[in-house]
């Protein structure tokens, strides 16, 4: 499998983890961009997948906290996050319509795997489509699974990056937007 690698200052990083990325039309990829469809999250739908051994053990998209459209549109105009301007990955439980980690695709997909209780895995990866990077709380719960290495598609850290004037963000399942 071809992986590319860049020199990406990413928000958070454990010592001893890698973010590596691969195209689109990776198979893991491609099923963590499936994943991202099943979302409710508008703003930032994202898809995880846990492989292990060429094998698919867990797969997942975030959730948005909120039920209604009015209250996420809103919330799209009004983060107090963003109004705040709180770091991305920081402080989650300062606004009501922000995810929470328990949220995110990847802590998700985790969850998923430890109610499974799936025995002698070793050096599981995960992949995912829809974000540019893993939080703290994503990185610390991937680890207790033994989850060192993360996938990226290509691009990403434009793609998906909001601070990033040539993101997708709105558009990512555009056929010309997204890969």
């Amino acid at each position: 499998m071809e992986t590319n690698q860049t020199q990406i200052k990413y928000p958070y990083l454990p010592e001893g983890c890698l973010i590596e990325s691969v195209s689109g039309s990776n198979s893991y990829m491609s099923l963590a961009k499936g994943e991202a469809k099943k979302s409710n999250d508008q703003q930032q739908p994202t898809g995880a997948v846990v492989v292990c051994n060429n094998k698919i053990i867990s797969k997942m998209s975030n959730k948005n906290p909120l039920s209604s459209s009015w209250a996420i549109s809103l919330h799209k105009k009004y983060c107090i996050r963003h109004i705040l301007h709180i770091k991305t990955g920081e402080k989650y439980w300062a606004c009501p319509g922000c995810a929470t980690n328990e949220s995110h695709a990847e802590y998700r997909a985790v969850l998923d795997f430890q109610k499974k209780n799936i025995k002698d895995i070793n050096n599981p990866e995960l992949y995912l489509w829809g974000h540019w990077w893993c939080c703290k709380p994503c990185w610390d719960k991937m680890l207790e699974i033994g989850i060192k290495k993360v996938f990226l598609v290509d691009d990403s850290e434009i793609l998906f990056n909001s601070r990033n004037s040539k993101n997708i963000l709105g558009h990512q399942f555009d056929s010309n937007a997204s890969k």
